[in-house]
């Protein structure tokens, strides 16, 4: 099949025609990639900032049609639509009967870039190929475990939809399933990309009465405005903090770092009432860390920070329940959507996210 490929760390992805992908085998699905998404997480490992043994296959946030399926799969047949997660639920292990279905042991593979056991199904020339972030959507077979793909509406395009699979679940369900914000909460998001996006409707959907919008991007700060945001700060031109304080007079209820820097999680610290909660969703670089300085004053202030991988959700109850909400006309993901290219314009793609130029550019495969 073709593929982008990573084949060294700080390198431009190449494109292979030649990697060989296996049937899949019990309880395993093979999935027609038809797009996938760019995100921040997979630009962290192509420009080394999250260290990874390669070659390996990125792409996270898929979305495709069944091809085959191997023995002892009942969930998905083939034709099915099905958008793809990285964490699918296993439903038996110590997380998942304790309803923390996110830190499923199948999860690992975000990690490994492997099935648990060490295979990857993907090889190029004799060589093993990784299964990156658990799913190697930049190409044009995706195998996976059965819950990993998750059943759609065939009414759904997928080029909308495949945004689901990483930025809205992550953002929305940091909202809904970490934090559990309540009606009438106000809450501070630290960078406006698809997840912090996803992050603002997430806050309007569960009620928020004041949603501050945080990012040095104008567009995506109006993208916000547009998605439920009441307030914008531009971080260079307003002191994030002073603004936080002249709007809620206290700080705000939940602050939620969307960006994936240490500093921001820092910041929204800072902007938190005390008693208030901070969610750090983005995915820092594995060299930054988190200070909290004097620590006796973060104890007495009895503020909870927190993290999240994939919002806390079961993505086989959450994918249909955004899709639901987005028929519905109540979750917005064709505004996500700035950009589609072919796989070959990948690196082009690429240079839009380090350059924050646009919200999501979406692969078709």
């Amino acid at each position: 099949m073709r593929a982008a490929v990573l084949e060294q760390q700080n390198q431009p992805l190449a494109i292979r025609d030649d990697v060989e992908i296996r049937d899949p085998g019990p309880g395993q699905v093979l999935v027609k990639v038809a797009n996938c998404g760019i995100c921040h997480s997979d630009l962290s490992v192509i420009d080394g900032a999250f260290p990874s043994p390669t070659p390996i296959i990125l792409g996270h946030e898929a979305a495709g049609v069944v091809a085959a399926v191997g023995t002892n799969v009942r969930g998905v047949e083939v034709g099915d639509h099905v958008v793809l997660t990285p964490c699918p639920p296993c439903g038996r292990c110590y997380w998942c009967v304790r309803n923390e279905p996110s830190h499923c042991e199948l999860s690992l593979g975000l990690l490994t870039h492997s099935f648990p056991d060490g295979t990857t199904g993907l090889s190029r020339k004799g060589q093993t190929v990784l299964r990156g972030l658990n799913i190697a959507g930049f190409a044009e077979y995706a195998l996976l475990g059965e819950t990993g793909a998750v059943r759609v509406p065939k009414d759904a395009p997928l080029d909308v939809v495949c945004t689901i699979g990483c930025a809205v679940q992550t953002g929305v369900g940091a909202v809904l399933n970490t934090a559990k914000v309540e009606e009438g909460a106000t809450v501070l998001v630290l960078g406006l990309g698809g997840i912090g996006l996803s992050v603002v409707q997430g806050a309007r959907i569960g009620g928020a009465a004041r949603i501050l919008a945080d990012d040095p991007v104008a567009a995506r700060r109006h993208a916000a405005k547009a998605m439920g945001a009441t307030d914008l700060i531009d971080p260079g031109s307003d002191d994030v903090q002073a603004k936080v304080r002249e709007i809620t007079t206290v700080g705000v209820d939940f602050a939620f770092e969307c960006a994936g820097r240490a500093a921001l999680v820092e910041a929204g610290l800072a902007a938190t009432r005390n008693g208030g909660t901070i969610v750090a969703v983005g995915a820092p670089p594995v060299n930054e860390s988190i200070t909290i300085a004097p620590a006796a004053l973060f104890t007495v202030s009895g503020k909870r920070l927190m993290g999240t991988i994939l919002g806390g959700v079961n993505s086989l109850r959450e994918i249909p329940r955004l899709v639901s909400l987005w028929k519905a006309g109540r979750l917005d993901l064709e505004a996500l959507v700035t950009n589609r290219r072919p796989l070959a314009d990948i690196n082009a793609a690429l240079d839009d996210l380090r350059a924050s130029r646009g919200i999501r550019t979406v692969l078709a495969c």
